[in-house]
């Protein structure tokens, strides 16, 4: 489950009262083939969200053969050997329902939120994804194409767009997290039909997958459905490639400039963290909070309302299972340079280590975590994302209810702490995004 750092949401006002986390309630089981089964009961709405999350990301690649595992997000869309192609979404739309899927570094996840009388059906469609997907020469072409179609929308044609790969490739020397999720199109292009088959068969197998059904539900007749559509489908006989590279500390600093199609430039520095389950990661939390997380937070206040030196900073905060990364970024206020902007930026840091925070905004940190964490479990479909994520990432289901008791356990000094371990000025990356020149080329 994803430890929250408000990034834009500030919510709770100082001295109003200390939120209790209320306990999810869940019933759990594997299968003999290995898929795991969580299920939460919620009759208070006649509507349930199913999902599947694959324990396979951008990080499970091989670096000549990057983006496969987005690729496959949308691949599994194309149908299956008993769902005609291109009716997958029609399906769930047309009985109510919504549907959609995410690739992180870490695993792909697939989610349909329907009317609870519509349960069986999205287990059938899911088991016929996992079991039946339609992975042939027509799917991949087609996919080819809109993810293409994706990766010129999203980094080539977007201002900035191109920050988390190019701080990515930077930041990561050997672990595969140097790639983005998107991957290379290169990859995809030269990579033959039978290494996508050989993908599907090696990660999207029930022994590395996790199903959850959180909302209108009755346990005995969902366990039912379950093994009914799940039970037959063959695990992998095959070890799941895991990548078991240990990424080194950074020593020095690594400064580069990025030419981009913008008219102000940006700032961004890079900061590396602990894997998601290291203790230390809920004071690093709290602390990009108190950095960068909206109007409220210490740089938006300094920077952008105060010295104007900003017209806006914020972080990408990347909690990954083998050591994520803090990004932060910066866009440059009129007739401001980089330089200025950066060292403020620094100055900013500097005093955290030196000075911690003071006990005001402690509690009003304490108060946006808790106030986020129950916002996240908020939706069925945010129960059964959280439910998914604390068994596979953490390692206990049950982790969904003790978030708040390791935030809890956060002291002022600890984020101090983190602040000189982990914002290391001569160990991250700095990227300065400049405007083209008007006489460059294509």
């Amino acid at each position: 489950m994803k430890k929250l750092t408000a990034l834009g949401l500030v919510v709770g006002l100082l001295g109003s009262p200390v939120l209790a986390q209320n306990k999810i309630e869940f019933k759990e089981f594997t299968l003999d083939n290995g898929l795991h089964v969580i299920m939460h009961k919620d009759n208070s709405t006649p509507i349930v969200n199913t999902s599947v999350l694959y324990h396979v990301g951008s990080k499970n690649e091989q670096p000549d053969r990057t983006g496969f595992a987005h690729f496959f997000e949308h691949l599994m869309f194309e149908g299956t050997e008993n769902i005609e192609r291109g009716e997958y979404m029609n399906i769930i739309q047309g009985r109510g329902g919504t549907l959609n899927a995410f690739t992180s570094n870490d695993i792909t996840f697939y989610y349909e939120t329907v009317p609870s009388n519509e349960l069986e059906l999205t287990l059938y469609m899911e088991s016929e994804r996992m079991l039946h997907s339609k992975v042939d020469q027509v799917g991949v072409e087609t996919q080819r194409e809109v993810v293409k179609e994706e990766y010129r929308q999203r980094y080539e044609n977007q201002p900035y767009g191109t920050i988390l790969p190019e701080t990515l490739k930077r930041a990561y020397s050997v672990h595969p997290y140097r790639w983005a999720p998107i991957g290379s199109l290169d990859d995809l292009n030269a990579a033959k039909i039978e290494e996508f088959q050989q993908f599907y068969k090696d990660f999207y197998v029930p022994n590395n997958a996790t199903l959850t059904i959180a909302g209108d539900i009755d346990y005995d007749q969902t366990e039912k459905w379950v093994r009914k559509y799940f039970a037959e489908i063959p695990s992998s006989n095959k070890d799941i490639y895991r990548p078991k590279v240990a990424e080194p500390k950074k020593t020095a600093e690594i400064r580069d400039v990025i030419y981009d199609n913008i008219q102000i430039p940006a700032v961004i520095q890079a900061y590396n963290l602990p894997p998601q389950t290291h203790p230390d990661s809920y004071a690093l939390s709290m602390l990009s909070t108190y950095l960068t997380g909206g109007n409220s937070s210490l740089m938006t206040k300094e920077l952008v309302d105060n010295q104007q030196k900003a017209l806006a900073i914020a972080a990408i905060p990347l909690e990954l299972e083998d050591g994520g990364l803090f990004i932060m970024y910066g866009i440059t206020n009129m007739g401001v340079e980089p330089q200025a902007l950066e060292s403020e930026i620094d100055k900013l840091i500097q005093q955290v280590q030196h000075e911690g925070i003071s006990d005001r905004d402690f509690e009003k940190l304490k108060n946006i975590i808790e106030n986020n964490i129950v916002s996240s479990n908020s939706s069925v479909s945010g129960i059964g994302q959280n439910l998914a994520e604390a068994h596979v990432i953490y390692g206990d289901t049950d982790y969904i209810n003790k978030t708040m008791d390791y935030y809890s356990k956060v002291t002022q000094a600890d984020i101090k702490r983190v602040a000189n371990e982990y914002l290391n000025l001569n160990g991250r990356v700095v990227l300065y995004y400049l405007p083209k020149p008007k006489d460059a080329t294509e």
